[in-house]
């Protein structure tokens, strides 16, 4: 994976037109319902991040891309849990991962517009979340409108910590710019493992209690 990483870092360097571009199926890919699963987008986020601080690339397209492949990645997760309904979790690939998929639902189910907006940040949900609200019906313009706020917000904690990291490495100079935003990367994942926790908690169902047994006729 850390070899993988680093020949995306230096494809970016060797060809930067192409910046944008990639940053933008990073985030498309991510934002996908099962595809998301299997892109280290937070490493990748942090690799583009630290190039932009470092002045090897430009900041605007990369966030624009970013912005622009989140939104369409979610959209279209929706759109697909929207025509197909909710037949699809019973379907290949989808059944593989149905506990991810109820998991999802319960999430939806309580927080509702909520859980589109914060899911895109919580590891194992980000990617269903968007199919789940299609297929819960949820109406297009309070998806959308969450899509894209969460999407500008998404794009900014991804790329801030390898950006500050590059920054701060070039201003200092002592220290590399891959350690630093491997550093920042570092704190990023701790972060989301908290986050991860915390929705592990809010999504699993409450003990059910037990009735108090009811005296049997007869009895005194």
């Amino acid at each position: 994976m850390e070899q993988f990483i680093g020949q995306v870092g230096a494809f970016i360097e060797a060809h930067q037109s192409y910046a944008l571009l990639l940053a933008g199926i990073i985030a498309f890919g991510e934002s996908l319902v099962i595809v998301g699963l299997f892109i280290p987008a937070t490493a990748l986020m942090m690799l583009i991040g630290g190039l932009m601080g470092s002045g090897i690339v430009e900041p605007l397209p990369i966030l624009a891309g970013s912005i622009l492949g989140a939104i369409l990645g979610d959209a279209v997760s929706y759109l697909l849990g929207r025509r197909v309904g909710r037949s699809l979790v019973y379907k290949w690939p989808l059944a593989q991962y149905r506990p991810s998929v109820a998991r999802a639902r319960l999430f939806f189910r309580r927080y509702g517009f909520a859980s589109v907006f914060f899911g895109r940040f919580l590891g194992p949900i980000r990617s269903t979340i968007p199919l789940v609200a299609g297929m819960m019906a949820m109406k297009h313009r309070p998806f959308q409108i969450a899509n894209v706020t969460s999407a500008f917000a998404w794009a900014a904690l991804m790329l801030s910590p390898g950006w500050l990291a590059g920054h701060t490495a070039s201003r200092l100079g002592s220290f590399g710019s891959m350690e630093w935003v491997v550093v920042m990367a570092a704190l990023t994942v701790l972060f989301l493992g908290v986050t991860t926790v915390i929705l592990h908690r809010l999504t699993k169902p409450a003990p059910r209690r037990r009735r108090a047994a009811q005296p049997q006729r007869g009895e005194t």
